[in-house]
C-alpha cells in the first residue's frame, strides 16, 4: 500500500431526491439507507481503507455536516476533514482537497470518489483502483471508471469509449470520445446497443499535479482564488482564507468544467456491480430481495393486497398496509409522509414545494 496514493471522498450533497429520509439537515450521505447498519459514507470509507493508508483519506464536506462525519468516522484525523462554508459544487471541493494533497505529497496519485455509490463487489473494486493508479502513476491521464451498463437508465451519466466495441474489455484504460449527461431514455437505448459506451461512475484517478494542471487550464476562474495554497494551507489561517475563497467563487461542476475538456481523459471498462444511489427509483433497482409481487420493504412489517413493484421505507416495526398499489413510493418518518409514482419527475413536483416559506421546516 503506496504513502503516494490518496483518497478524497466528496460528501457535501444535499440529497434532495431522496426526500423525506434525506434531509438538508442530515442528508444521504449520512444515512443508513440499505438497512445495513452502515451509513453511505461510511461504506465509502471502508471500501478504500484496503486500498489507500487510512492517514491518507481526505474527506470534503459542509462546515454543517462536520459532526455527522466526525460521529460516523471518528478514526478520521482532524487535518483530514476539509470544511467548506457554501456549496459550490465539485470543482472548488476538488481543487480544495487536491492542493491541500500537493502541499503534503507532491507526487501524490489521487482517486476522487463520490459519498454515494454501492458497490457489491469490493475485492473486484478494490483490484481495478490499485491498477489504475499503478497506471496513472506512468501516465499524465485523469481515468474515470466506467460501468459496463445493464440497461438504458437515463438518471447516469455516459462516457464513450475510442476503439468501439472492442475495447469494453479492455484490461487498461482507453482514451475517452465523448461524455454525455443523463441522455434521455432513447438515446441511453441507442448507447445500450452501440457497445461503446459506459456508466460514469463518478470515481476518477489521476495523479495530483495532473490534476492542478488540468484545472488550472481549464477552470482558472476557480483555481487562481486559491493563489498563495502553498503558504495557506495546513496553517492557522486556512479557516478565513478558504471562507475567501469559497465567497467569491461560483458554483461549477468538475465533469463540465474539466472532464469534458480536459484532451488527457482516459476510462476504464468495469464490470463489477455498481449503484449511484440517487433516487429512489435507483433505491428500488438497487435491492434483489423483493417479495414476489417485487416489492421492497425497508424497515417497516407490511401487508401486501394486490400491491406490486413498490419501494416502502419505515420505522422498524412499524406496520405497512398497502392494497391496490402499484409502482408507488411510500416512505414514512416522523415529520413527512411521502406517498408518490416512483418516477422521478413526480418526486420533483413534490419536493420542489418544499421550497415555500410555510415547508422551510420540512426540507
Amino acid at each position: 500500500m503506496s504513502n503516494k496514493n490518496y483518497c478524497i471522498i466528496l460528501a457535501g450533497g444535499q440529497g434532495t431526491k431522496l426526500w423525506p429520509s434525506s434531509r438538508v439537515d442530515c442528508p444521504k450521505q449520512f444515512l443508513d439507507l440499505g438497512d445495513t447498519g452502515r451509513t453511505l459514507l461510511r461504506h465509502s470509507y471502508d471500501r478504500f481503507l484496503r486500498i489507500v493508508p487510512k492517514e491518507n483519506i481526505l474527506v470534503v464536506t459542509a462546515e454543517k455536516y462536520a459532526h455527522l462525519v466526525q460521529e460516523q468516522l471518528p478514526e478520521l484525523a482532524e487535518e483530514n476533514l476539509l470544511l467548506e462554508p457554501y456549496g459550490r459544487n465539485t470543482a472548488p471541493s476538488i481543487a480544495y482537497a487536491n492542493y491541500t494533497i500537493l502541499k503534503r505529497c507532491p507526487d501524490a496519485r489521487v482517486v476522487v470518489t463520490p459519498s454515494d455509490n454501492l458497490i457489491s463487489s469490493k475485492e473486484e473494486f478494490a483490484d481495478t483502483v490499485r491498477k489504475v493508479l499503478d497506471f496513472v502513476g506512468e501516465n499524465d491521464y485523469i481515468v474515470t471508471l466506467g460501468i459496463v451498463p445493464t440497461h438504458p437508465d437515463s438518471n447516469y451519466g455516459y462516457i464513450q469509449m475510442t476503439g468501439g466495441k472492442d475495447s469494453m474489455n479492455s484490461p487498461v484504460p482507453v482514451k475517452v470520445k465523448t461524455f454525455t449527461e443523463k441522455p434521455d431514455k432513447e438515446i441511453a437505448r441507442v448507447f445500450l446497443q452501440s457497445g461503446e459506451f459506459l456508466w460514469n461512475s463518478g470515481v476518477f484517478i489521476a495523479p495530483a499535479d495532473t490534476l492542478r494542471v488540468e484545472m488550472e487550464k481549464n477552470k482558472p476562474e476557480v483555481t487562481r482564488l486559491f493563489a498563495g495554497w502553498q503558504t495557506t494551507l495546513g496553517t492557522s489561517f486556512e479557516k478565513d482564507y478558504i471562507y475567501r475563497v469559497y465567497t467569491e467563487c461560483t458554483s461549477t461542476s468538475f465533469d463540465y468544467g474539466i472532464l469534458e475538456t480536459t484532451e488527457r481523459a482516459w476510462v476504464q471498462p468495469c464490470p463489477f456491480s455498481w449503484m449511484d444511489v440517487g433516487n429512489w427509483s435507483s433505491m428500488y433497482d438497487l435491492y434483489p430481495d423483493k417479495d414476489d409481487n417485487d416489492n421492497v420493504v425497508l424497515g417497516a412489517k407490511k401487508i401486501m393486497l394486490d400491491s406490486r413493484e413498490n419501494i416502502v421505507v419505515a420505522p422498524h416495526g412499524k406496520l405497512v398496509a398497502l392494497k391496490g398499489l402499484e409502482h408507488y413510493i411510500v416512505v414514512d418518518t416522523p415529520t413527512a409522509l411521502l406517498i408518490c409514482p416512483r418516477h422521478e419527475a413526480d418526486v420533483k413536483q413534490l419536493t420542489s414545494a418544499l421550497g415555500l416559506p410555510e415547508f422551510e421546516e420540512f426540507k
